[in-house]
């Protein structure tokens, strides 16, 4: 079944070996270098390798069996696969999810009954939204690229807002994943996108800005779960990563100068605080320590009130006892008093001539000042008069 082989070319030319002439001798074991390999030496070297598997001495149907057997033992060694630890294995009988099978060796029925998907479930995937990033950072580097269609959303007092985020998620439920979703990221880039616009549109600017992000960030996360969980995706979504939060580029200026207005403000605000709460405390204890002071003098009046009133009780129940010795008593311990305070000068008027003087008292020295009125004296004399008679 050779080509032309020893036959007339094709164009019209009666001498063998084509329209070059007459070809070489084959050199031996090879063919040569103008002529391709012969057809019927390819079915020959088939016929020979069947016929050493298959015994010469056995007849054809045995054969066959023996061929068959050997067929359907690989057919059924190509059952055998192997799950890595951080895939999980789906197996799928006529296309339909029919179990999943765990990390290491396994077995399924060889095609076409049954086959095998082996997705990564450990791994956690991103989805970048507002920009694209040139490598697969979880960052937003200084060469990523925005996207404003997707970043540029409207806030809750009617401003607009540039948001670049992450979104991390990972396999859950490799069936759900595998037969759920077509596309998964665009089905999480959209959900996610969802949520961030509508978080946004209930947020003002200035919170968006500086103190809600980790609360952005976490109803973004819920949202977007729920939606997953709505579409049986199969998607645990892990963490939503802000990037950057900023006014437009066109106003980005103004508002850094709002910013800047709104931090002065805080910190006169804060040193406002600070000097009232240390003068407030201040003068509340300068109260307090008057107002005790005051309590204090007014006990001490009362009680020496008290005492004197006393006193004076008991000096009018002695002298109602004996009146003449309380009065004599009384007059007594005044003169006591009065000439203990002032100098005191003695005349004897049995000397004639030079009139002696003979000083008692220091007169350099300043009288001291009584410490009690006369009745005093008279109080604590009193009862002792009354109590001798």
């Amino acid at each position: 079944m050779a080509l032309n082989n020893g036959g007339p070319s094709p164009w019209g030319n009666p001498r063998p070996g084509g329209p070059w002439g007459t070809p070489p001798p084959n050199p031996p074991g090879g063919g040569g270098r103008g002529q391709g390999p012969d057809l019927d030496d390819l079915i020959r070297q088939a016929q020979d390798a069947v016929r050493k598997v298959i015994p010469s001495g056995g007849s054809g149907g045995r054969g066959l069996a023996i061929l068959a057997l050997i067929v359907v033992a690989l057919w059924a060694a190509s059952g055998f696969y192997r799950v890595q630890p951080d895939e999980e294995g789906v197996v799928l009988r006529f296309g339909a999810f029919d179990r999943t099978a765990a990390p290491g060796l396994n077995y399924h029925i060889p095609w076409p009954v049954e086959t095998v998907e082996t997705p990564r479930v450990t791994t956690e995937n991103l989805v970048f939204i507002g920009f694209r990033s040139g490598d697969a950072a979880p960052v937003r580097g200084p060469a990523a690229r925005d996207v404003l269609e997707e970043s540029l959303m409207l806030t809750g007092d009617e401003n607009i807002i540039d948001i670049d985020f992450v979104v991390r998620w990972r396999i859950r439920d490799a069936g759900d994943f595998l037969f759920n979703t077509r596309n998964p990221e665009v089905t999480i880039k959209s959900a996610a996108e969802s949520m961030m616009r509508e978080v946004i549109g209930r947020t003002p600017i200035q919170p968006a800005l500086t103190e809600a992000r980790g609360q952005i960030e976490d109803q973004v996360r819920a949202g977007t779960q729920a939606i997953m969980d709505q579409y049986r995706a199969g998607i645990a979504i892990t963490q939503v990563q802000l990037q950057k939060v900023d006014p437009p580029g066109a106003v980005i200026e103004a508002f850094r100068d709002v910013q800047r207005a709104a931090a002065d403000r805080e910190r006169q605000r804060n040193e406002a605080e600070a000097y009232r709460n240390d003068i407030i405390p201040r003068a509340r204890g300068e109260a307090e320590r008057m107002v005790q002071e005051a309590q204090g003098y007014r006990d001490s009046q009362e009680a020496r009130a008290r005492g004197e009133a006393a006193r004076f009780t008991s000096v009018l129940s002695a002298y109602s006892t004996a009146p003449d010795v309380t009065r004599r008593r009384l007059y007594l311990e005044t003169m006591e008093e009065i000439l203990r305070r002032n100098p005191k000068v003695v005349v004897d008027d049995r000397l004639q001539g030079l009139v002696p003087l003979l000083n008692l008292g220091d007169t350099a020295r300043p009288a001291p000042r009584a410490q009690a009125p006369a009745a005093a004296a008279a109080t604590q004399t009193g009862p002792r008069l009354g109590a001798g008679r």
